[in-house]
């Protein structure tokens, strides 16, 4: 039930929505329940005639009068249904734009190691699972929850008027009947579990693959991928049947239960208008009454059935919902306007309801402390989870327009670093300083728009070059996206397309070569013209002519701007302004180029091995010579 009172508080803005559903349902059950008794008045006007007992003509005035009754009940049973079924759509709708903004908003405020340790397509296939199976419930349930009350509730009350022995039985069969529909959710809950688990790993190696379906075909893995996909599936078929057979077995318990109750219903409506006790008319409305209880004891099967899929649909969505967020302000959006604004975690209050998307915004993010180093870390410790440190005691910094590239073993801390930065993990223990500020203190928004990456992956998204130019910089002007193309060395490449800016580069880039990529996400960060700027390997996956092309961006960007660099070429190494060397997650030595170059550390290792042509070991570096 916890699940249950979790969906009606996530969406308890569609209470007006609810409230139209049950009155139309109020309404829908009121002319049901008169139709019944419409028959019934008739049969026993038809039966008056036959017997004598009333003038043919006042029968027929009778009858003619009840037919309109009926068929003004059937009208408005019709239209008031059809009004309820239009609320419930909408209500549905509403639902699943609801629970579908907040399952979004709350991975998007979700801490990286979170994602580390999750596929995107199990991600993807818990929303489409969960948010489907909680909407089907929530508007089958309000269209015929109500409904289904208050014909149980008339019919208690009507059949106790006409026979009391009617009513028990009723009072009987209906708690029964819901407490063995309710012996089987306990077990049938964990099984739709088990599938659940089993369909949303299929469901993500299926976005993973298709991803990647350029590596699986290359690879030759179509039949290994197929064949591991389909056992998923096979494997909910073996639970799909223990399910069903526990389900089922149930059911003929249930309804064998039903069955013997309405059996005995029947005799005591038959054998008491054989004695006179019922009138003919009287006996077709309380068979009528009795088949109108029936449904909705039927009904509540299925009605538990459907819960119990929201229910264990709603376990997953939920406990990613309840999955605490550790950012210091959060993006957050209301439902009913759309419109996104920025939280404080911690009490929930607006502190901005736009993102500034200007170069002139991003330099006022952080307010330099005068004389503080951009980048000051200090005795970082850090480790993934409860793994061991890949950081140990860490300390450099980085002064205002200075160059500093950090050198080390490939798993040596270098992009461990970056993501401390950036304020993707917080720090074991040590603290780090961006401008003289804690960043601990930062607000993370403020932190990241002062820092610009170009990863060695871009990182592109499906749409046009322009959007991708423009994503770290909104409502930028066609000026400024060809300028920074421009800068980066993109501009020539970009206009060599028919569509030009308007390029659909397809997902994740693919219709564009390596160092097209990469030169799309250099204008991209010159075009966010953030003070701070980091290079992550971001020219290591390049042929020369490539990095050449890429370099030359780069070189633009790095102009007048703070930088950190993990070196990916010793001829890019040579040009910077210091060099911080890591081994195993320690400092090993902080200078000049000229100055480890002859100090035996790693970096002069490094050259030495350049000299000698020796790639298999720079290579465990990460380097190229």
């Amino acid at each position: 039930m916890r699940s249950l009172w979790n969906i009606v508080r996530f969406t308890r803005d569609l209470w007006p929505l609810y409230v139209a559903i049950i009155v139309c349902s109020v309404v829908t059950a009121a002319t049901g329940l008169a139709v019944p008794f419409i028959i019934g008045r008739a049969t026993d006007a038809v039966t008056g005639a036959v017997s004598g007992g009333t003038t043919t003509d006042a029968a027929i005035r009778t009858v003619i009068w009840l037919a309109v009754a009926f068929l003004v009940a059937e009208l408005a049973s019709t239209l008031v249904s059809n009004i309820g079924g239009w609320y419930g759509d909408v209500m549905s709708n509403r639902m699943r734009q609801i629970l579908s903004v907040r399952y979004f908003e709350k991975l998007l405020n979700l801490p990286q190691s979170w994602f580390d340790v999750e596929l995107t397509g199990t991600i993807v296939s818990r929303l489409n699972r969960s948010i489907t199976e909680v909407t089907t419930f929530a508007k089958t349930f309000s269209n015929s929850f109500a409904s289904m009350l208050i014909t149980t509730f008339a019919v208690l009350v009507i059949s106790a008027w006409y026979a009391w022995p009617l009513a028990l039985l009723l009072l009987i069969i209906f708690p029964v009947y819901i407490w063995l529909t309710a012996l089987t959710s306990k077990k049938w809950q964990t099984l739709e579990g088990e599938k659940n688990t089993e369909v949303d790993l299929a469901g993500g190696r299926f976005a993973e693959v298709i991803g990647q379906i350029r590596v699986v075909k290359s690879f030759v893995r179509e039949r290994s991928e197929l064949g591991l996909f389909a056992r998923r599936f096979r494997a909910t078929d073996a639970t799909t049947r223990a399910q069903s057979t526990h389900w089922h077995l149930m059911d003929v318990l249930r309804r064998g239960a039903l069955n013997a109750v309405f059996f005995g219903i029947y005799l005591i409506i038959f054998t008491r208008t054989v004695r006179g006790q019922f009138t003919i008319g009287e006996m077709v409305l309380l068979i009528q009454l009795m088949g109108m209880a029936r449904q909705p004891v039927m009904s509540m099967s299925w009605v538990i059935d459907a819960a119990q899929h929201a229910i264990a649909g709603s376990r997953d969505y939920f406990r990613v919902m309840d999955t605490p967020i550790d950012a210091r302000r959060l993006v957050a959006v209301d439902v009913a306007t759309g419109d996104v604004v920025e939280k404080e975690a911690a009490t929930g209050t607006v502190v901005a309801d736009d993102v500034p998307a200007d170069a002139d915004a991003a330099r006022r993010a952080l307010d330099p402390v005068e004389g503080a180093p951009v980048i000051d870390m200090r005795d970082v410790t850090f480790a993934y989870e409860q793994g061991d440190d890949v950081l140990h005691a860490v300390s450099f910094s980085v002064a205002r327009g200075e160059k500093v590239a950090l050198v080390g073993e490939s798993g040596g801390g270098k992009s461990t670093i970056v993501s401390l930065l950036l304020g993707l993990f917080p720090p074991s223990s040590g603290t780090i300083d961006i401008a003289g500020h804690d960043i601990a203190e930062i607000p993370l928004e403020q932190l990241r728009r002062s820092i610009g990456v170009v990863f060695q992956d871009a990182s592109l998204f499906s749409g046009t070059i322009e959007e991708n130019i423009a994503y770290g910089r909104p409502g930028a002007t066609d000026e400024q996206i060809r300028e920074a193309a421009r800068r980066a060395n993109a501009d020539r490449f970009i206009d060599s397309f028919p569509d030009g800016y308007a390029t659909i580069i397809g997902e994740r880039g693919l219709r564009l070569s390596g160092g097209q990529r990469q030169r799309i996400a250099v204008a991209r960060a010159i075009l966010k013209d953030a003070p701070l700027l980091i290079l992550d390997e971001a020219t290591s996956a390049l042929d020369t002519k490539a990095e050449r092309n890429v370099q030359a961006g780069l070189d633009e960007l790095m102009a007048g701007r703070t930088s950190l660099i993990i070196a990916h070429r010793l001829s890019t190494i040579a040009g910077v302004d210091r060099i911080v060397t890591l081994e195993d997650g320690r400092v090993d030595e902080i200078g000049t180029p000229a100055e480890l170059a002859v100090s035996g550390g790693i970096y002069a290792q490094l050259l030495a091995l350049q000299e000698t042509g020796s790639t298999k070991q720079l290579a465990k570096f990460g380097i190229s010579g």
